[in-house]
């Protein structure tokens, strides 16, 4: 099942608010060391703290979505035999990076597990990912819990 909060869209930038061009000025000014403080590059670009930090997370330039990036999933497995070495497998395919791993104890069949991963390598972007992820076996529900 497919829903809102792990679906992701290219939209040309001629149709995007100009609060999110305002938003991507303001990182750009931030990452390139223009600016020293949130608040200054705000300023420059015209736009409101509270703005920024509304949009701040999910306004990406398309190159920089996933490129490079810490992801950080929670993940619901069925506790059968293989299924967290199987999703463990899909990322190692996809040339994800496995940093940490975290398998609480399972109750009632279910094991919670969280994997933080590094994406510089791999081939597709994450919402792929999870799509293929979720074919898995075994495999109940994922969530994006942080991103760096």
């Amino acid at each position: 099942m497919n829903t809102e909060k792990d679906r992701f869209y290219i939209v040309h930038a001629k149709v995007l608010p100009e609060v999110f061009h305002k938003t991507l000025a303001v990182r750009e000014l931030l990452q390139k060391g223009d600016v020293d403080t949130i608040q200054d590059a705000v300023e420059i670009v015209g736009m409101s703290r509270s703005a920024y930090y509304k949009y701040k997370d999910f306004v990406f330039p398309f190159n920089e979505m996933s490129k490079g990036r810490i992801i950080t999933m929670l993940l619901q497995l069925q506790h059968t035999s293989g299924v967290l070495s199987s999703v463990l497998n899909e990322i190692a395919k996809e040339k994800g990076s496995i940093l940490t791993m975290n398998q609480n104890i399972p109750l009632h069949g279910i094991a919670n597990v969280t994997i933080t991963f590094e994406t510089k390598e791999m081939k597709i972007n994450i919402e792929e990912l999870i799509l293929q992820l979720k074919l898995l076996e075994g495999v109940m529900e994922i969530d994006i819990v942080a991103k760096e």
